[in-house]
């Protein structure tokens, strides 16, 4: 029984640590959001780091549970109401812009010069 009690703690420990991992990165983005500047964002980096730094040696479960649903209440507060989207990333300005042509519509990329190369 302890085997499967030792494998079930693994498993939890390693979901985790893959939602404190995720959480992190989806702050430091949104982070990154807020900030205007790179010098403005060095610093605010850096405070995240620390306020995860400082639960990094947090061992009980139940604790680390606790931990990363209160981040994750703090993160969705704090979200940015309109985040940077690169413009050809989805949702961005340029996503789709030049949709592919419909079947049937043939291009040429010659501009003028077939002509010449049938003769």
């Amino acid at each position: 029984m302890s085997g499967i009690a030792s494998v079930s703690f693994l498993a939890r420990r390693a979901s985790q640590r893959e939602r404190v991992r995720i959480l992190y990165r989806r702050a430091l983005r949104d982070t990154l959001n807020w900030a205007v500047h790179r010098h403005l964002f060095y610093p605010d980096a850096d405070a995240l780091r620390e306020r995860f730094e400082v639960n990094r040696k947090v061992e009980d479960v139940e604790t680390i549970d606790r931990l990363i649903a209160d981040g994750e209440a703090s993160y969705n507060k704090w979200r940015h109401p309109d985040p940077y989207i690169v413009p050809w990333a989805p949702g961005g300005s340029k996503f789709n812009r030049n949709p592919v042509p419909p079947e049937g519509i043939e291009i040429l990329y010659d501009y003028g010069k077939e002509e010449a190369e049938l003769v």
